[in-house]
């Protein structure tokens, strides 16, 4: 779920950057994808080890089908661990993506009212493609965040077993869908089907 969102976030911030350049990328140097595939990569690991290390923990979630950071823990440990998971691998990835196609939409609308070129356009399908996508992340992921939440600083026995299993099968099945809607929203693809 963090390399997803990470992902996501990196993704938007290069389809910004790209749009708003006046040169042409150059698509046959791939170090800065590299850099940024090993960063979201590192950047999700460093968050996913801290229970292995004593900082909250993992275990069973839900009904006991599924593992995952010890969301009923109420110690100030396990509390704290959940708060900065929350605040650096949602808020802040969900951010930096608002705030690129934020500004992207806007340099699309300048180009737009002055002239059309037909790679805008290709530029404005993957752009519509990226935000159906970061949309349905999002309505996977904030049921869980919001059971989870609920769950580490709510009333003890609020979020009960049956309660978790929608929102946890929800957040879990998130990575199916890019791919679905690669293969609808890419021109390309949906018209060799």
């Amino acid at each position: 779920g963090i390399i997803s969102l990470i992902s996501l976030a990196v993704l938007s911030y290069e389809r910004c950057c790209t749009m708003t350049r006046a040169a042409e990328p150059d698509t046959t140097n791939y170090r800065k994808t590299w850099t940024a595939i090993i960063l979201s990569w590192t950047y999700s690991l460093l968050w996913t080890l801290p229970p292995l290390f004593g900082w909250s923990s993992y275990g069973p979630e839900g009904p006991g089908i599924t593992c995952s950071v010890n969301w009923h823990s109420k110690d100030a440990n396990n509390a704290s661990y959940i708060i900065c998971l929350f605040i650096f691998c949602l808020v802040i990835p969900f951010a930096i993506i608002v705030y690129s196609y934020g500004k992207l939409l806007c340099a699309v609308r300048q180009v737009s009212s002055i002239h059309k070129r037909p790679g805008r356009s290709r530029e404005q399908r993957i752009l519509v493609m990226v935000v159906v996508m970061v949309v349905c992340f999002l309505l996977c992921w904030l049921p869980y965040a919001a059971v989870a939440l609920l769950a580490t600083f709510g009333q003890s026995g609020l979020i009960t077993p049956a309660a978790s299993i929608i929102p946890a099968i929800l957040a879990k099945s998130s990575t199916v869908y890019n791919p679905i809607i690669y293969v609808f929203l890419n021109k390309q693809v949906s018209e060799m089907l």
